[in-house]
């Protein structure tokens, strides 16, 4: 049967057929420009909203009586709608593209920042007090022994902003930019519906490419997770892995002279 007459006796069949054919035929205008700026703008809220998260996690984590506040602010921000933020950089940022980045940026704090917190907040007390009897300095030990053992925790916090942030980047299209956000409106302005199928679909399989890279990102970066796979030995393995980090490298001691 051929895809015409499968077309004709499937519905759904034709409209997949349709989209793709679209798809296909329009790669280099505008599928293939619209995606890269549909990367271009979720990777940089998410990298602007991490550089963001992990000072203000620190913070809030060295000094407890900020968290309160800190967490009531990022959680008020996403509660703001996306489309009013947009609407009220545009006086400032015109319709460049950090009238997108910079609301996408924040929305990634009320994800991030809880993250950081509870990563940084579940290194083992023993692992620190070790690290400062080695001599460790605060950053030292922050970049060697903290931040590798709390790195699972951000990085599900990480992912879960990742495919947050991918998603909401299309409504950035009803103020001219967004990515493939313009296919969807674009094929609701014209009543065709193979533009929104292809925009659905690539953002879709945009948002499970970034979550399957920092899946692989946290395997590379916490080899010792991949070799202990129960939870309680997971925590064995960081807590080994921290005071490895820590130790100190001295030469062998030289054997003691016979009396």
């Amino acid at each position: 049967m051929s895809s015409e007459a499968a077309a004709a006796e499937h519905p759904l069949w034709g409209w997949a057929v349709e989209s793709w054919r679209w798809g296909w035929a329009n790669l280099d205008d505008p599928v293939a420009p619209l995606l890269g700026e549909h990367l271009l703008l979720s990777s940089a809220a998410i990298a602007i909203g991490l550089a963001a998260a992990v000072p203000l996690g620190l913070l809030s984590v060295r000094y407890r009586v900020l968290y309160p506040p800190v967490l009531t602010g990022v959680n008020t921000l996403y509660a703001v709608p996306s489309l009013a933020l947009f609407f009220l950089l545009l006086p400032y940022t015109a319709f460049s593209p950090w009238t997108a980045i910079l609301p996408l940026a924040l929305y990634t704090l009320a994800v991030l920042v809880p993250n950081v917190v509870d990563g940084l907040t579940q290194v083992p007390d023993h692992v620190r007090q070790a690290a400062v009897a080695m001599g460790f300095g605060p950053l030292r030990r922050l970049l060697l022994v903290e931040l590798p053992v709390a790195l699972p925790v951000i990085i599900a916090g990480l992912r879960v902003a990742s495919v947050a942030t991918i998603s909401m980047v299309s409504v950035a299209s009803l103020v001219g930019l967004g990515g493939l956000g313009g296919l969807i409106t674009d094929g609701f302005n014209r009543d065709f519906a193979a533009p929104v199928v292809v925009g659905i679909v690539l953002s879709v399989l945009l948002a499970f490419a970034a979550d399957g890279g920092l899946v692989l990102l946290q395997r590379a970066l916490t080899p010792w997770a991949r070799r202990d796979t129960r939870p309680g030995r997971r925590r064995r393995a960081a807590d080994r892995a921290a005071r490895a980090a820590a130790a100190p490298r001295t030469a062998a001691p030289e054997p003691e002279e016979a009396p």
